[in-house]
């Protein structure tokens, strides 16, 4: 690898010297060049790679790396197809298959397609999660995937439409795919997929595009926070008379801001909030106008929560740019179907924020493992309230110990619950919560701990950081 990498930089050193002096003795291109273009060959996979290169299987890191193979016994109207060879839920080398078929060199031109398809078959009922083209593990610009996929025991011709086939001047991702067992009891499963190519069919039209999903989102931010342009889709009037939704990078779409001064766009749908005021950010797909929108509303400058100053070898960090924070499950588990709360994190200015909208409670877990926290003495953790702060407000911060046995519900898990109301709780503030353990009597043993439950919210939003256990 280290010759290949050396060899890499030296030519591109010599190339580099070459056209520094192409550059600097030689008269200007004449009329008459052309720009190169790239390959514009349609076929990936018939039977075997179609012009791939060597290295051109990249799974997803945390999935089974095994899962592909070429089965030289089944193909589509020949011998031999792809394999992928789905693991069970509780395989140690993955719980699921998945991955991209990207090219090992230059990419192609695919401008002259409006459709990647491909025949499949499984070896039982199955829905597979994803299919799609357009990831590469670089910039990742041109996605377009279609989801729980029905496959059955008989050879079925999938069709992805692409979404704008001019923008595709040089794609190196042919096709990608994640499949678990999600419908299938957590049991294994094969498909295998044939035939795999580009084609111009011209029976694929046009139906309505949309943006995070199609509603009229409100955000609330600051200046220097980034948002994104999300759920991005176009659905395509298929062949067979049906409609297909298709999941798109942002960047087939074009976006405009109605007011740049407080929030601009990326061609990329990244949103920056620059100033203090309300900007509606609205996107367009080959000239027609997408349904849903993104309404930037800017608080202005923010106030950031007090930094930590304790030693980090007096602190179990949950959450905290100012420690190294201990493995994390989730910091909103959504628990259905009572919990209202999603998250809005941001970061500004480097400095990472869990804000919560629709608060009514919310489960932040750290079992896995779970956290020994009997040398530690208080919780501590920071809040900050933007609304008002309603009569009889409650804020309870519960702290879960799963018991000897590490599991949630194992019959040995203890808790206790503590409250904050007015005064205490402040609007535009940050409420600064430290809890000694000695004060939490319900918490019958602190060598296990796993959860942080934040309940007492009123469909307001909540912003939390510095979550952490100390000496």
């Amino acid at each position: 690898m280290k010759n290949r990498k050396f060899n890499y930089l030296r030519n591109t050193l010599l190339i580099g010297l070459v056209l520094i002096a192409n550059i600097s003795c030689e008269r200007e291109l004449s009329d008459d060049a052309t720009l190169s273009t790239f390959p514009k060959t349609a076929e990936v996979f018939l039977d075997a790679p179609i012009a791939m290169g060597s290295n051109f299987y990249l799974p997803y890191g945390d999935s089974k790396f095994t899962a592909f193979s070429v089965d030289e016994t089944q193909g589509y109207n020949s011998n031999a197809s792809i394999r992928i060879d789905v693991p069970n839920a509780v395989d140690p080398e993955g719980a699921y298959a998945g991955a991209i078929f990207r090219i090992d060199g230059a990419g192609r031109d695919l401008t002259g397609y409006d459709a990647l398809t491909f025949w499949a078959k499984a070896s039982q009922g199955v829905n597979i999660g994803e299919f799609g083209f357009g990831e590469d593990f670089i910039e990742n610009k041109y996605m377009a995937t279609i989801t729980n996929v029905s496959l059955g025991t008989n050879w079925t011709k999938i069709i992805i439409p692409i979404p704008d086939a001019s923008k595709l001047i040089q794609e190196r991702g042919m096709l990608r795919y994640a499949a678990g067992t999600q419908g299938t009891n957590g049991f294994g499963y094969t498909f295998w997929i044939d035939e795999i190519k580009f084609e111009k069919l011209g029976t694929i039209a046009h139906s309505q595009a949309s943006i995070m999903n199609g509603s009229n989102v409100q955000e609330t931010t600051f200046v220097g926070v980034n948002s994104s342009i999300e759920n991005a889709k176009v659905t395509f009037n298929m062949p067979n008379g049906t409609n297909q939704s298709v999941a798109v990078s942002p960047a087939y779409m074009t976006f405009t801001s109605s007011n740049p001064s407080v929030a601009t766009v990326s061609p990329t749908g990244l949103v920056t909030s620059l100033s203090a005021g309300t900007a509606v950010i609205t996107a367009t797909f080959n000239g027609t106008t997408a349904a849903g929108s993104l309404t930037i509303n800017c608080a202005g400058s923010f106030v950031h929560a007090p930094t930590p100053t304790r030693s980090q070898a007096n602190v179990i960090s949950i959450f905290s740019d100012a420690y190294t924070n201990v493995p994390v499950n989730y910091y909103n588990g959504y628990w259905q179907p009572y919990q209202t709360t999603v998250s809005n994190d941001f970061t500004v200015q480097g400095d990472n924020i869990l804000s919560y909208s629709i608060f009514n409670f919310v489960g932040m877990e750290f079992s896995s493992p779970t956290i020994d926290a009997t040398a530690m003495t208080h919780f501590h953790m920071d809040a900050f309230i933007p609304g008002p702060i309603a009569p009889g407000r409650q804020l309870r911060v519960i702290v879960v110990d799963f018991g000897a046995n590490g599991v949630f519900s194992g019959g040995d898990d203890t808790r206790h619950s503590t409250t904050f109301t007015a005064p205490f709780l402040v609007s535009q503030n940050w409420i600064s919560i430290d809890i000694p353990f000695s004060a939490m009597p319900g918490l019958l043993s602190r060598g296990h701990l796993a959860q942080i439950i934040l309940e007492g919210g009123d469909n307001s939003v909540i912003h939390v950081d510095n979550v952490y256990f100390y000496n």
